[in-house]
């Protein structure tokens, strides 16, 4: 698996962590999901039921990115925000970014709601309510194009 792979999978189960994590690996070309990054964690011996062997201390963003630029700090805080209990001011974070990160983060929050698998529930013209078959499509989808690391 790659790192992206192993990433993902120490995600998986947690809309919140997988939006979180998807926006390190899609933006900024990866960079911030990338090893070295104080926030990214890797083990030679994969641990718990998935065996996991990547994951991302979302909670330490905030201690770590003092030196990046304005835009990347907000990124990264929106992110973190995301995972874990960091305290932002949304509209502080989001009137400074560029209209590519801004479609991240749409689909990042879209996909923390769960929008993803919210359930096809039709009211009919009696109001009885009826389920359709499957789940709605996400009220915003990530980008087709991916920069995964």
């Amino acid at each position: 698996m790659s790192h992206a792979d192993d990433l993902r999978a120490w995600a998986r189960g947690s809309y919140t962590a997988e939006a979180a994590t998807e926006l390190l690996l899609r933006a900024f070309g990866g960079k911030f999901a990338e090893q070295g990054n104080p926030w990214i964690h890797r083990s030679t011996e994969p641990e718990g039921p998935n065996e996991v062997s990547a994951w991302i201390d979302f909670a330490s963003i905030p201690e770590e990115v003092g030196p990046l630029s304005g835009g990347e700090r907000r990124f990264l805080l929106l992110a973190a925000s995301l995972a874990e209990d960091v305290p932002v001011v949304l509209g502080d974070l989001v009137s400074g970014l560029d209209r590519e990160n801004l479609d991240l983060v749409l689909a990042a929050i879209a996909h923390a709601g769960g929008s993803h698998q919210h359930s096809d529930i039709r009211i009919n013209e009696d109001g009885s309510m009826s389920l359709g078959k499957g789940y709605l499509d996400s009220l915003h989808p990530w980008p087709r194009a991916l920069r995964a690391v």
